[in-house]
């Protein structure tokens, strides 16, 4: 008879990674060697993914300031610099949803900068 070697660890493993590729098509749900090489690539994705909403967001908050010193005639980058010389230590993603959330208060802010 044949020596089966780590049969119920290695069977236990190989279901595990298929539960995890549940929602990939034809042989990536199913074959063990493909399921693997579809979630080793699912995850580099993820994790660029993760890095790049970093790099999103920080768009998304500069964007909106943007527009929101562009109505009250200034430029961002003027804004910023003189925010930094009154050493005003706000940070982008909390200035930018005063500036949506709170228009007020971001005139205050802005009144103070300038």
């Amino acid at each position: 008879m044949v020596r089966i070697s780590n049969g119920l660890a290695r069977q236990r493993r190989h279901k595990r990674f298929i539960k995890r590729a549940k929602g990939f098509r034809l042989g990536r749900s199913t074959v063990y060697t493909q399921v693997r090489r579809a979630l080793v690539k699912q995850w580099q994705n993820a994790y660029v993914g993760r890095k790049n909403k970093k790099r999103i967001f920080r768009k998304l908050w500069i964007e909106r300031l943007s527009a929101v010193l562009r109505n009250k005639g200034s430029k961002y980058s003027v804004f910023m610099g003189k925010m930094w010389a009154a050493d005003i230590m706000i940070d982008r993603k909390v200035l930018s949803n005063i500036a949506v959330v709170f228009p007020d208060v971001f005139d205050k802010i802005f009144d103070e900068v300038k």
